[in-house]
């Protein structure tokens, strides 16, 4: 069952749905919450940018990026970068996200996420997004920019292995 915005901010009040920080009330729509991009984007190291194959068998994607803080980031036609959302969100064992993009810039040819959209059931983190610009053109993406929004859905019972407490990268964040 999808979360309506009735069923969201209930959850909020009751603490079983906490984002930090707190978000504005316009953040939430009928069925979803909207994101917003912190200042914290990781992009691909030079190397990995000359045309060379890189095998991923051998290659782990810490080696591959690097850290770029700031407030905005330029996307050139065809650029991936990984994005950090502003909103830390701790789920209960029983619900799940789905991350989605928003359509305003999907229709200007942006991806907010290229296969990663599964918010785990009890998990307590920052979402990370793959942002890739697919328009003719280059494109400014900025810190505080409602990119992504992520809908709700109650599973029928608890996980026996929330995400806090079993996910590997999880437990680093």
């Amino acid at each position: 069952m999808i979360l309506s915005d009735k069923g969201i901010m209930e959850l909020i009040s009751q603490k079983k749905l906490v984002f930090e920080p707190k978000l504005s009330p316009e953040q939430i729509g009928p069925a979803s919450v909207d994101l917003t991009l912190s200042g914290t984007f990781w992009v691909f190291k030079r190397k990995y940018l000359s045309g060379s194959v890189v095998d991923l068998s051998k290659t782990s994607f810490r080696q591959a990026i690097r850290r770029h803080r700031g407030n905005s980031i330029i996307l050139e036609p065809g650029q991936m970068c990984l994005g950090v959302t502003k909103e830390k969100i701790t789920m209960p064992n029983d619900l799940i996200g789905t991350l989605e993009g928003r359509s305003r810039y999907a229709r200007m040819g942006l991806a907010v996420h290229v296969t990663s959209a599964l918010i785990q059931p009890g998990s307590s983190n920052r979402q990370v997004l793959e942002i890739v610009n697919f328009a003719p053109f280059p494109v400014a993406i900025r810190e505080g920019m409602r990119i992504s929004q992520v809908v709700f859905e109650k599973m029928e019972s608890p996980t026996s292995k929330p995400y806090s407490k079993f996910g590997k990268i999880a437990k680093r964040q």
